[in-house]
């Protein structure tokens, strides 16, 4: 039983941590380094206090519930449940079709191959995970492999840019200037959405779950959590370490252009498998993740929740394929990203205090209280966001 919970309890992690790692989120990363230099640490040490704050208040719930999030809502409210599910499969796939194109991108700077093709090999890689019979291991192999793939090569292209720690140090902790937008938006894209659900219904799926399951949880969602910091921080500091070095950066594809800058082709072969890697987890994470959300509405989907989750990559790559980019969807869904965390965190934050879904737990008053001030400066975001589309 130890064996089996260490194994969920970082499959999970690197699940969430994977999920979250995608193209958006190394985009994301190396243009607020540009803007804020190193002063952007101190956002990245912020989200991260955020972010864990936000984690542990939805796993816990979902482990002592021993149900998954749109089960808990519907108990609070018939219907709420599945308002939510709605939201988080419509950001889902808006989002996987970003991964899709990501992994295109990431296999056309590592072998030369078109981004079309590139995809749809993505996609069927993806799918070959879950036609595998044991899904659930097949599925945490496979990210534990791409996530060690993707900590070793930004690790070496940290050290191989040679940023000015002191500085960036200095200013994680008295930064010369404060972006409360990035802040915002490093939390959403961390835990917005689909994301911050991942490990947490890939726990109950594993039998991790109840009272008894809390501290393999607590540690299961802190390292999902440093697994993605980790991969912003070297990024942060090998995106500082060019620019401190006069270098320019590309708007055009700013976080190739940093591999490159720091370690010639060899960076910009090295990008790609990163990019390739980040992707097709976030592929995984998403498609896996949308599906939970609507598997225990049907028997049907249940019985054949692999099927679905297949389809739902097929869909992502298709529409992909005939529309290509899809800059407008992938607005809005960062809109609708925004829009899921303070609605979702809400429905965990009541139901913490409902002894009809969590029994005799008390959820720890600094939690709750983190809890809901990230709810109102999500709302604030969000709804500044929606007023500007």
């Amino acid at each position: 039983m130890k064996q089996k919970n260490t194994s969920a309890l970082i499959g999970a992690a690197l699940l969430m941590a994977t999920s979250a790692i995608g193209p958006g989120f190394l985009t994301q990363t190396t243009v607020f380094t540009k803007s804020l230099g190193a002063s952007f640490g101190f956002v990245i040490l912020v989200s991260i206090l955020i972010d864990i704050g936000v984690q542990l208040n939805i796993w816990r719930v979902i482990a002592v519930s021993e149900m998954r999030a749109q089960d808990i809502a519907n108990k609070l409210l018939p219907g709420l449940g599945g308002f939510i599910s709605l939201l988080i499969i419509l950001g889902g796939l808006a989002f996987n079709i970003g991964n899709v194109a990501g992994a295109g991108l990431g296999l056309e700077a590592l072998f030369g191959v078109n981004v079309m093709t590139g995809a749809c090999i993505s996609a069927l890689i993806a799918i070959a995970v879950f036609i595998n019979k044991q899904i659930g291991k097949a599925m945490d192999r496979f990210t534990q492999l791409m996530g060690a793939i993707m900590i070793l090569a930004f690790i070496y292209i940290t050290l191989i840019s040679s940023p000015p720690l002191g500085e960036a140090v200095l200013r994680t902790v008295a930064p010369a200037k404060i972006d409360f937008v990035s802040i915002i938006t490093l939390v959403g894209g961390t835990v917005g959405g689909y994301i911050t659900f991942a490990g947490g219904h890939r726990l109950i799926d594993a039998g991790v779950k109840g009272f008894d399951a809390l501290p393999t949880v607590n540690r299961s969602a802190v390292m999902g959590i440093s697994v993605a910091s980790l991969v912003r921080v070297c990024l942060f500091l090998a995106a500082l370490g060019v620019l401190s070095q006069g270098l320019l950066i590309d708007d055009g594809n700013p976080t190739a252009s940093v591999f490159r800058l720091a370690a010639g082709n060899f960076g910009y072969r090295l990008f790609g498998l990163v990019m390739f890697a980040a992707s097709i987890t976030s592929i995984i994470g998403s498609a896996y993740t949308s599906v939970s959300f609507i598997k225990t509405f049907s028997a049907r989907i249940a019985k054949n929740e692999n099927w679905v989750i297949i389809a739902f990559i097929l869909i992502s790559t298709i529409i992909f394929v005939f529309v290509g980019k899809p800059v407008h969807l992938l607005i809005i869904a960062g809109a609708v990203n925004g829009i899921i965390l303070p609605v979702s965190l809400t429905v965990m934050l009541i139901a913490a205090y409902k002894p009809a879904i969590v029994g005799v737990y008390k959820q720890p008053v600094i939690l709750t209280l983190i809890g809901v001030i990230i709810v109102v400066l999500m709302s604030f975001m969000s709804l500044r966001v929606m007023m500007d589309l």
